[in-house]
């Protein structure tokens, strides 16, 4: 099954995922986050921050799809989405210059 993604839909996307990624909380919070899925909790240990300005990087960071929640009990578990770090390699890709890319 082929989904057409329209060009505005992509550009949304991609601006809510590179401003996500501008912040440095929120790529250190994604860093955390390679080495598998934490709670809530676990990511605020890493950081002296409150609770709520945790929450609201994780927030953005799901609004971006950077991250996905899973729901447990009365935890809150963060992972890593690759895809949406694939999709942006490949829109990165093209400005490269590759051989792959001449028109």
């Amino acid at each position: 099954m082929n989904i057409k993604i329209e060009a505005g839909e992509l550009a949304l996307g991609l601006h809510d995922t590179l401003k996500a990624l501008s912040d440095p909380v929120r790529r250190d919070i994604l860093e955390l986050l390679k080495s598998g899925r934490l709670s809530a909790g676990d990511i605020g240990k890493h950081f002296d921050l409150s609770a709520a300005t945790i929450s609201h990087h994780l927030s953005q960071l799901k609004k971006a799809g950077l991250v996905l929640e899973t729901k447990y009990k009365n935890f809150i578990f963060y992972e890593l989405n690759v895809t949406v770090f694939e999709d942006v390699l490949i829109w990165v890709s093209q400005f490269t210059g590759g051989k792959d890319n001449e028109n």
